[in-house]
Formats: structure tokens, sequence, C-alpha cells
């Protein structure tokens, strides 16, 4: 790892991603001139064929004595033009070499095409789409972009391919020396390209539409050899992202996200998330096929290679009189198929051969990886397979590509430029053979956690010896956390929060996948599963939409956003110039007198009528912490109100369900105290501040109380404020106890829109109580929507049943992650491994002095009593002890399931209905196992048992 980590430094520090926008736009300018300057010269051209005549003294590019034969036939040359010899000998092949080394950053950001397809956003000549807001008849528009889920959008690899192959067979048939048709067939590219800028926004024209994007993906995928990784970047503007020049000279995204992911963006995310799909093994397979095909062909047409390498087919001056005439010349034979016919036939088939042979090759290593068992994913092996299918048709590709001008070099110079081709094509194996998506998504993290570390401003030069933390690789940066002193719980907790905000918020991950992806970085910074839940619900709460599995997020849309958000900012900077200050109206008065340039921001980073104005929202000089705690305190009083509508006396009988509420309700207006008091930490004494404690004091005495002793807060907010926090401390709190059943459904209703499943059943199983018809209402409109067992088999019952009484016993499943809930054993366990435990556990009843237990017993259940009574004989040497009462709520024989002992005690049923909830010791030992949180729960609360039962032994002794 080390060598890697020094050869991609290296190799980083040749990477063209450092260059301004500025002199990138000027070399743009001149590349584009040049381009058009050759296609010019195909319609007229009276000097460069003065070189190319037989008798020029000095030209190495004169036509030759020899005879190069073509079919058995001499071929009959005149003096020629060069911009079909140059165009095809040498900048085409500069383009693959370009991909290759120095990646798609800079040839997307030099490609003449593509600057010419951004000539109507330059304009401002580009499709827009109408749209009016239906309650405030506002109307706006919005750019065009290609919908992901359009056939455009699905399909548009395999529309690239195909024009890749159109093109090449174009080549052979028309326009590799008819100068006319070459010019018309790439002016016509020109216009396309426009034309697709005008319909679509962004770099539609790059990313959907343009042959070389194909060829782009192959040769610079996952990156090219000296291309910067974005994703370790600390830019913000990164590889061949789309950018502008401010005035002040400072570089500013124009992305508009119209493709997701964006090899603009970063080369390598969009490699790995398109490794697996089908449409990668018949580009890069098909691809080789195809190259070969193209080459091969010019022997079999010809019946020799000195047609080809001489040049003769780039100067054929009679190339469209041939298109009828054999197209295969095979051991001096003619055969009669038309040139028309033989040239996609010959590509067609070798891309198909190719394509099929590929996929061979891939099934028999995953077959050999599997009978070895050897350590190598399916990803794995089809990234390696790509990789040296790009450097066998890289190499292959320049045995042949420029070979008509190269042949012109000495013979040490074709030596050299041999030799540097194939040693560069190897360095780039080496540097791409050892990628994983697994080694990108830990750089990823690490990338995050530094930039982490870096907002938490600590004291870590002693630690680096001259280094910047940009300098650290991964392992040294979590080696790094592990040994600083100020790196404490508290700011591992803020800096792990902030690497999963903004995963969350690039779409990076999502709530389900965030466990699973972020497992590598809690191990590195020891924070367990329990901890990483608890900041899912803190970032849910600080902002609901960041959790809303409805709402696609991705890093183009995000960077989007962002782009569209400094444009703005950059607007009120100029307003609070002109205007010397910029008050509680400033925004407004902006959006008065700036409508037009607001208007066509908006348009020029496509933003939608809802992200304005949530944009728009949050950009005012007191966004910030202050924002976010206002909005965080206008949480509170409706989870207040529904903590009180659970207390109402209609619903006591209901009381396990109610526990299970009452605690998650609690646990959520926690969290949000917590965060307030968090942000108030950094807010001044000012009267802003002032307030908000006050505010917050009103509505939480209770929870503020408990919490101010829990993390002495005391020391850490500022005098001031404490107090106006504290100022109602010790006044009692109380709560209306005649809700209607109609309010205690509105308080209830928004709880079966909460991400955690036992909330969302819980509630649906009270409104049930409360309203049958309208919880079966519900279940209809909401259940196929649920991905949870839980939730699903509650509403399936509901939907059954008919009679309003509806004890928990009539929900199975629903009763025993209850009671699971409530028990001290399990408590506050995920949701998740609550509800897959309860699947396997079992409910038992009993009746009066039936033995549950018996001492001597192999202990093969974890016991859990839910409803009745039951007493517990202990015996020490046969004799009996003491005699204990358990109640609901308690475990039974605990310590002997830890053990996988015997049972030392007797526990028979002391009701007439005794209700035990069964866990056998394999699915206990499976959920300790897999849930580390629980085990050390487990191993703690047994600790604190044992402790309690040697004490009572020692009393009795």
């Amino acid at each position: 790892m080390k060598n890697e980590s020094f050869f991609n430094q290296n190799l980083s520090m040749l990477a063209f991603a450092q260059l301004s926008e500025r002199r990138m736009h000027w070399i743009r300018w001149i590349l584009t001139i040049a381009w058009l300057f050759i296609i010019a010269s195909l319609f007229y051209d009276p000097w460069t064929p003065a070189l190319t005549t037989r008798n020029h003294p000095w030209s190495p590019l004169r036509l030759p004595d020899e005879c190069i034969a073509v079919q058995g036939k001499c071929l009959v040359e005149q003096p020629y033009p060069l911009a079909t010899t140059l165009f095809w000998g040498a900048i085409l092949p500069a383009a693959i070499f370009i991909l290759l080394v120095f990646g798609h950053e800079v040839w997307r950001r030099i490609c003449p095409l593509s600057f010419l397809s951004q000539i109507p956003r330059a304009l401002g000549w580009q499709r827009q789409l109408k749209r009016e807001n239906a309650k405030t008849g506002k109307i706006r528009y919005e750019l065009v972009k290609v919908k992901q889920d359009s056939w455009l959008g699905k399909n548009y690899p395999y529309i690239q391919f195909g024009w890749l192959f159109v093109g090449l067979c174009g080549r052979i048939l028309f326009f590799n020396a008819d100068r006319l048709v070459l010019a018309l067939w790439l002016l016509l590219t020109i216009a396309l390209a426009i034309t697709v800028g005008y319909l679509y926004g962004g770099k539609s024209w790059c990313n959907y539409f343009c042959p070389m994007a194909s060829v782009q993906r192959i040769y610079s995928e996952p990156g090219g050899l000296f291309t910067s990784k974005a994703h370790t970047s600390d830019r913000i503007i990164t590889q061949s992202m789309c950018r502008t020049v401010l005035p002040d000279g400072k570089e500013q995204s124009t992305c508009v996200a119209c493709q997701n992911p964006c090899i603009d963006i970063d080369s390598e995310r969009a490699y790995w998330d398109g490794l697996n799909k089908s449409e990668e093994s018949v580009l890069r397979y098909g691809y080789v096929g195809l190259v070969i095909g193209y080459f091969v062909y010019y022997y079999l047409y010809a019946g020799n290679w000195n047609y080809y390498f001489s040049g003769a087919w780039a100067r054929q001056p009679d190339q469209l009189a041939s298109l009828l005439s054999p197209g295969f010349y095979l051991f001096g034979q003619a055969i009669h198929i038309p040139k028309l016919i033989a040239v996609p036939l010959t590509l067609g088939g070798a891309t198909v051969i190719s394509y099929q042979l590929g996929c061979w090759i891939e099934k028999r290593a995953k077959a050999y990886t599997r009978n070895r068992s050897l350590k190598l994913s399916a990803e794995i092996i089809r990234h390696r397979i790509f990789t040296l299918c790009t450097f066998g048709i890289f190499n292959f590709f320049f045995i042949f590509s420029g070979r008509p001008l190269i042949q012109l070099l000495p013979l040490w110079g074709q030596y050299i430029y041999d030799l540097g081709l194939v040693l560069l094509s190897t360095l780039w194996v080496y540097k791409t053979w050892q990628r994983s998506s697994d080694l990108y998504s830990r750089e990823n993290l690490a990338s995050r956690f530094r930039k982490q570390l870096e907002k938490l401003q600590l004291n870590i030069s002693q630690f680096l010896e001259g280094r910047s933390l940009s300098d650290l690789n991964t392992h040294e940066v979590y080696i790094l956390a592990r040994v600083l002193p100020g790196f404490t719980r508290q700011k591992r907790h803020e800096a792990y929060k902030g690497v999963v905000r903004e995963s969350l918020e690039e779409g990076y991950v999502n709530y389900s996948s965030s466990l699973e992806v972020l497992q590598q970085l809690r191990q590195e910074l020891s924070i367990t599963d329990d901890e990483h839940r608890e900041v899912l619900e803190e970032l849910g709460i600080e902002d609901p939409e960041l959790l809303n599995p409805s709402r696609k997020r991705s890093l183009e849309n995000q960077i989007r956003l962002s782009g569209y958000r400094k444009s703005l900012e950059r607007l009120i900077l100029l307003q609070k110039k002109q205007i010397g200050s910029f008050g509680s109206s400033g925004l407004n008065t902006l959006m008065g007198e700036k409508t037009a340039e607001i208007s066509a921001l908006g348009r020029q980073y496509s933003i939608t009528a809802q992200e304005e104005t949530w944009i728009l929202s949050g950009i005012s000089p007191e966004a910030g912490n202050l924002r976010r705690a206002e909005f965080l305190l206008a949480q509170l009083p409706p989870l207040i109100s529904c903590y009180s509508a659970l207390h109402q006396p209609i619903l006591h009988k209901h009381r396990d369900v109610l526990m299970l509420l009452r605690d998650s309700i609690h646990h959520k207006q926690e969290l949000i105290v917590r965060s307030i008091l968090g942000m108030l930490e950094t807010l001044q004494a000012d009267a802003v501040g002032i307030s908000l404690a006050k505010a917050l004091g009103q509505l939480a005495p209770v929870i503020l109380a408990e919490l101010l002793e829990l993390k002495n807060w005391r020391d850490q907010v500022h005098p001031d404020v404490l107090e106006s926090l504290t100022s109602l401390q010790g006044q009692s709190s109380s709560c209306s106890l005649d809700y209607s059943p109609e309010v205690i459904l509105g308080f209830l209703e928004p709880l079966l829109y909460d991400h955690n499943p036992l909330i969302q059943t819980a509630c649906l199983y009270i409104i049930a109580q409360l309203d049958l018809q309208q919880s079966k209402a519900i279940a209809r409109d909401v259940c196929n929507d649920q991905n949870s067992p839980l939730f699903r088999e509650t509403a399936k019952i509901l939907l059954s049943l008919s009679e309003k009484d509806l004890p928990l016993t009539r929900f199975p499943m629903l009763e025993k992650v209850v009671h699971l809930f409530n028990s001290d054993f399990f408590h506050r366990m995920h949701s998740e491994t609550l509800i897959a435990l309860a699947n396997r556990a079992e409910v038992r009843t009993y009746s009066t002095n039936e033995v549950i237990t018996e001492a001597g017993d192999i202990c093969r259940e974890l016991l859990l009593l839910i409803e009745g009574n039951a007493k517990i004989h202990f015996y020490i040497n046969d004799q009996e002890v003491r005699v204990e009462k358990l109640h609901p709520g308690q475990t039974l024989d605990e310590l002997e399931v830890l053990a996988h002992s015997d049972s030392n005690n007797t526990i028979i049923a002391d009701d007439k209905i005794t209700r035990i909830l069964a866990v056998s010791v394999d699915t206990f030992d499976d959920f300790l196992d897999l849930d580390r949180d629980f085990a050390r729960r487990v191993l703690e609360m047994e600790s604190r048992q044992l402790q309690r039962f040697m004490q009572s032994f020692q009393t009795l002794t």
C-alpha cells in the first residue's frame, strides 16, 4: 500500500486538473480554430500538395516510387493535400494517447467539439420548459435535461457505440480520403453537437450522443495515468467539471447535474457505479473486436499490409468509386462481395465474436476463482479483465494508428516511440490493476473524515512532522485520529456525524445502506452501531428531508445546488456593496431589483421552484446554527403535544404499546434539546441567543434539566444563556387529560411516516383502538409502500378484523416486539434487530404451579415473562435458599443462557395465565454475533446482575 500511495502521489503531480479555466479557455479557442482551419482546408488547399510530389527535394511526405498493390493492381497516386493524412495519422491518435495518459479531465476540457456544443449555453439560446405555479400563477422557465429514466437515458451507451460503429464503417467506405465527404461529416457532427446543446442543458452532447464518449470510457476509466483523484481532492471543482470564471478571477461550478454519476466530476466513481452493468461488457469487449476488425479489414481488402502502412488509404482519390467493387481479396483471389457490404460485415462480425469471447473468458475466470477458492470478487475479476482489454487494444491500436507517419522517423525514433507507448501503458496497468471499489470507498471516507478533522481545528502539527492533513494516506488519517489527545469521544461523534451528513447529502449512502457502507469507518473510529443509529436519528431530526427515501440525492445535484447558492451569495454581496448594509429586508430588496438576474441564474442551473424556495430560505446572513436551532425548536411543540396525547386516560389499557411510543417520542425530544444546546455553545450571549434559550427553557424544562446535569453543559454554555435556560427550572409542567379521540388522532398520524418501523406500527395499532375504519384506510393506503414485515403483518391483520376490541394478542409479531422492547434486557435495541429477533421467538402459555424450567435442565432458551407471574426457587447444593417473585418484563435464566450451562433454579408459574416469550440459545448467540452493540449491552447488564446476585448471596451467608 505504501508503494501504491507513493506511486499515485508522484503521478498526481503531473495532473492537469490544476490548470486554471482561464488558461484552458484560451487553449480550447486555439485548438478549435486549428480544427476549423483543417476542415476549411478540406474544401480548399492549393499549398500542401506541393509537399507530396514525387520529386520534392526534402519533404518526407512525398509520394513513394514503389508500387502499392491493391487487389493485385498498383495504385495510381497523384500529389494530395495533407489534411486527411494529418487528421487520421496524428490528431486522432493524439486523442487516444491523451485519454489513457492524461485522462478525461484533459480531453474533456480541450475537446473542440465539446466546446462548440456549449455555444447555445454561452449565448443563452437553450430550450426551456414553461412552468406555472398553480397557486400563485407565477411563471418560470427551466432548462430541459435528459431524464435518467427516459429511453435515451437508459440506452445512450448503445447509441454512442452504434454511432462509433457507423463512423468507422464510414471511414473505410466514404471519408478516409474523400476530403469533401469528410468535411461534410465533420460539419454535420458539429451541427448536431450545437443542436443538442440547444435542446438539452449541460454537457448532454458529450454524455449522451458523442461517439468519442465510448472510446473515452474505455481508455480513461477508472482514471488516466496522470489523472487526479477527485474523491480525495480538496478542490471543490474537480477534474473536468463544468465551470466558469467570475469577474474576480475565481472559478465557480456551472454543473446542472445533466448526468448521474458524471465522469466529469469523478471518473472513478462513474466507473465503479457502472462496472457491473450489461452495457459495459458490450462496450469494452465489443470495442476490442471493432478496432481489430477495422485494421484487419485493410489487409482483407487489399491482400497485403503495405496498403495500410503506406497510408495510401488516406490519399486515395477515388474512394467512393470502390463502394461496389469486391470487398475482399484473399489468396490472390477477389471475393465478389461489394465493399459496401463487406465493411460492416467484417467490423460487425469481429465485434460480435470479441463480445462473445470476452464474456466466455470472464465466466471461465470466475469459475476458476471459485474452484480454487481464491479471494477475488466477481467485480474485481471483471475490472481486471477490462484493464487487460484496454492495455491490449491500446497497444494494438498504436501498432497501426499513426504508423504511416511514424515510419518516416529514423529507426531509433520509431523504437523510442514504441517503447514509450508500452512503458506508459504498462504503468497505467500497474496503477489500475490495484484499484477496487472497496479501496475507492475507503479513500473516499478517509477524505471525508479528513475534512471533518480540519473543521474541528485540533492541534495536530506535532504529530505530522511538517506535513499537512492532505498529505496523509488513508491509514495514516485513522492512526492520527487514535493518537490525538484532543480527539475526545464527543469530537469523534461530531466528526463521524459530519461524514454521515455529507454522505447522505451527496447520495453516497442512504438510510438503509449507511450501516454497511460506513462499517469500515466505524471500525477505524470505534463507533458502535448504536452510535451510528443515534447519529441518523439526530440528522433526521435536524433535517427530515435528509432521510426521505423518496428524495433522490446525488453528488451531481449537490454540486448544482451549491453552484446556484454561491451565485446568489455573490449577488447579495454586490447588493451589500451598493446599498452599504443588508438588513432583514435586504433579501427581499434583492429579489425585487434582481429578478431578471435571479431568473437567469435559475435557468442556468436548472433550478426548480421548490429548490429556489429552499435555497432562498437559508441564504440570508442569519442562516447557519441559528436557523437550524430555530427549525429544531419548532419541532418540539408537536412532539410535546404528541407525548401528552399518549398519556390520556382513554389509552391507558394499551400501556405496553404506549410505553414504546412514549419512550421513542421522549428520545426524539432529548435529541432535539441536545442538538440545540450544542448550537447554543457557539452562539454569543446576544438577544437572539438568549431569546432562543428562553424559548427552549419554556418548552422542555424537564428534559433540559436532565441533560444539563447529565453532560455538564453548565461549564460549556455562556452564563447569560445558561440563566435563560434555567430560569423556569423547578416549575411543574402539566398537560391536559381531556383530549378527544379526534385530537389524539391528529397528533398520532404524523408518526406513521417515521423512519422507525416500530413507531409506525405501534402508532397504527393505537389509531386502530381509537378509530378502526380510519386505521384500515391507512393500512390500505400505505402498507404496500412499507418494507417492514412488522408493519405489513399488522396492516394485514387490521384489514381482516371487524370487531372494535383489538387486544395486543391478536397481533403476534407486534406483541413480541413490544414486550422485547419494554424489557430491560432488550430495551432500545435497534428496530431491525428487534423485529428479526421477534420473528424467531416463541410465545408459550402456562397455568398455576406449572413448571416452566426445573433445576438441572439444560438451559436452551432465554425466557421473558410477558404476562402473569412466576416464582423462582434458588438452590445451592440441592437446598432451597430463597424464593423470589417474577413480574412481566423480567428475564429468566439469562446467566445460564450466556454460559450455556444447566439451570440451577426452578421456575414455576404463579398465575392461571402465565405467558413466556422464549428465545432459543442458538438465536440468542446469532444476534450476539451480528449486533455488537447488543453484545456490549448484554455484557454490561449481566455484569450488574451478577454483582447484585453476589451481594444478595453474601447477605444470605
